[in-house]
């Protein structure tokens, strides 16, 4: 079963061919060489220029075909507006052209399973700017990844207390993961010292790996997503939408 994958969601963008859970190939935009890179690329840059070259690019150093492919996965969320958009079109476009199956994965779920090596609470995070992140909690044992939260967005001190709910200590730290644990490492740090461990993620691989992964037996259990139905996971309204909603109750 070989699966392309794709994350445009997150400030990474990549694409990755996956055959029966083994990494082929995969592409992704260089990561920031610094945690002010970083904060400066986590709404994803030029992800609709990298995208279809890096489709093409992938399948032909691969010798493949899209028509020959088992499946489409593609991250829908949460993470930035225009990415989730981005991801979705391509996606929906390649799955019309060539009768592809599709099946969307939160973006969250896919930046958490990438750390494979690490046992014990991960916090998935996502830059939502403003002053908050994307989370959601899920706890790795052995191969096993369980959620402990749905996907959310809330500020940092919402996180703060999530954590301590869930009772991290040095000998039971949490890894953070992800362009919102990089950018707001300061607060993570003040608040829980060395009881927390803190990774953009790119030792891990790509996003779109991963999602091509999660995806593997939906298509094999035929429980795929309607493609015209593939609905993004936003989590909360853009700045245009709120423009929006507030002109209309202040007039």
């Amino acid at each position: 079963m070989r699966i392309l994958g794709i994350d445009t969601a997150s400030a990474i963008a990549s694409v990755a061919l996956v055959d029966e859970g083994e990494l082929i190939a995969e592409e992704f935009h260089e990561p920031a060489k610094s945690k002010v890179e970083a904060a400066s690329v986590r709404l994803g840059g030029n992800h609709a220029e990298f995208i279809l070259p890096a489709i093409q690019s992938l399948l032909e150093q691969t010798h493949t075909v899209v028509s020959s492919l088992s499946g489409l996965a593609v991250t829908i969320g949460p993470g930035s507006f225009t990415g989730v958009r981005i991801g979705l079109a391509t996606v929906k476009g390649l799955a019309y052209g060539c009768g592809l199956p599709v099946v969307g994965v939160s973006t969250l779920q896919a930046n958490a399973v990438r750390a494979k090596e690490f046992s014990g609470l991960i916090c998935s995070l996502l830059d939502a700017r403003k002053n908050e992140v994307y989370v959601a909690l899920f706890r790795r044992d052995g191969e096993a990844l369980s959620r402990l939260t749905e996907d959310a967005v809330g500020p940092i001190d919402f996180v703060i207390d999530l954590l301590r709910i869930h009772g991290i200590t040095e000998k039971r730290p949490a890894l953070l993961v992800g362009d919102g644990a990089v950018v707001y490492e300061c607060q993570w740090t003040r608040s829980f010292g060395p009881s927390v461990k803190i990774s953009l993620g790119r030792e891990y691989g790509s996003l779109a790996a991963q999602a091509a992964r999660l995806s593997e037996h939906r298509f094999r259990s035929r429980s795929v997503d309607d493609v015209g139905a593939v609905e993004p996971i936003y989590l909360r309204w853009s700045e245009a939408e709120r423009k929006l909603r507030l002109s209309t109750l202040t007039s």
